[in-house]
């Protein structure tokens, strides 16, 4: 198998024996969990032509500065984001020793309560989780300052919360992930994550049936560009480095959120009781799964085609899920 691109070679920041062993220690590690990520049999070739040359540019950009590298990835549902954090996660601890945690946006959503609270208050369409508005952003900011050590607490014992999509609710805090020490890089994964807010007039149209029929006035997608100038900034801010997995087109968000909604209802069906009433199990058909990224439609759009020319580095995907090109705006 060939790969369709490979990492400019003027941001190489390894020797190409370097890379190599890089690429043993690693594919070592990845023996035992290259089902689970669903990686392709060329993997090998990926990981030298992409994949450990992007972790070692991540690393570059760590040893520049005093303490931990806060990198962000973005990229429509459907994009790959927790596969690509698994793959960086397992380069840069097992080829570079270097300590890695991780968190997703979708960790982050207000409670199923907090968000019928909102919509009662705002309106009615902030009941459906994911657009900005609906995550604890005050936590998320918290939860990186933590893991940054800006607390004092060189034990670094962070709770980290678990979104339970099925149930379309947070998890107790006792089911909560724990980080202990400290991390040399923090990863914040998640759709809109380094989202920029649209400029006023942009506003007035609507893109698709959902804005039309449910946000005739414009309230719903005023009060979420709102939330992207304020307390969002300051969470994107925070971030070193964002890396975006840009998506070929919105038809590709559907047909791939499709595939993802029926991965958890595999796995719902694993864990749960069969006889378990399905309404309770809150999957997705089609029709709800189209309702449900329109949401979103509006935002990825814009994100589609203001982001790649200011992220740190664009991932361009194909439509079989491949990286088509690389573009560094940033260089090491």
């Amino acid at each position: 198998m060939s790969t369709l691109c490979s990492w400019p070679t003027d941001q190489l920041c390894l020797s190409e024996q370097a890379r190599k062993a890089a690429v043993r220690r690693v594919e070592k590690a990845f023996a035992s969990t290259l089902e689970s990520l669903k990686v392709d049999i060329g993997l090998v070739e990926l990981l030298e032509s992409i994949y450990v040359p992007l972790g070692a540019w991540l690393v570059a950009r760590q040893q520049q500065q005093v303490g931990p590298l806060v990198v962000g990835i973005n990229g429509a549902q459907g994009a790959g984001k927790s596969t690509l954090f698994n793959l960086l996660e397992v380069i840069l601890e097992e080829g570079f020793d270097l300590k890695v945690v991780g968190l997703s946006i979708d960790d982050l959503y207000k409670t199923r309560e907090d968000r019928e609270a909102l919509a009662h208050s705002v309106h009615p369409l902030l009941s459906t989780r994911g657009v900005p508005g609906t995550h604890d952003v005050d936590l998320g900011i918290e939860l990186i300052r933590g893991l940054k050590g800006e607390f004092g607490d060189e034990g670094r014992n962070v709770k980290i919360p678990v979104f339970d999509k099925s149930i379309d609710d947070r998890c107790p805090p006792v089911l909560w992930q724990e980080w202990h020490g400290k991390a040399d890089v923090i990863v914040l994964e998640g759709w809109c994550v380094g989202a920029s807010a649209q400029p006023q007039a942009m506003l007035a149209e609507a893109v698709n049936d959902l804005e039309r029929s449910e946000d005739p006035l414009g309230f719903w997608r005023g009060y979420v560009n709102q939330q992207l100038d304020g307390r969002y900034k300051e969470l994107f801010d925070m971030m070193d480095v964002l890396i975006m997995l840009k998506v070929p087109s919105m038809e590709s968000v559907f047909e791939w959120r499709s595939q993802q909604e029926k991965k958890l209802a595999e796995r719902v069906r694993y864990f749960y009781d069969t006889q378990q009433p399905t309404e309770h199990l809150r999957i997705m058909n089609e029709r709800e799964i189209r309702r449900f990224i329109q949401h979103y439609e509006r935002l990825t759009r814009n994100m589609l085609d203001e982001m790649p020319a200011r992220a740190d580095v664009c991932l361009e995907l194909n439509e079989n899920h491949k990286i088509a090109n690389i573009r560094i705006n940033q260089s090491r």
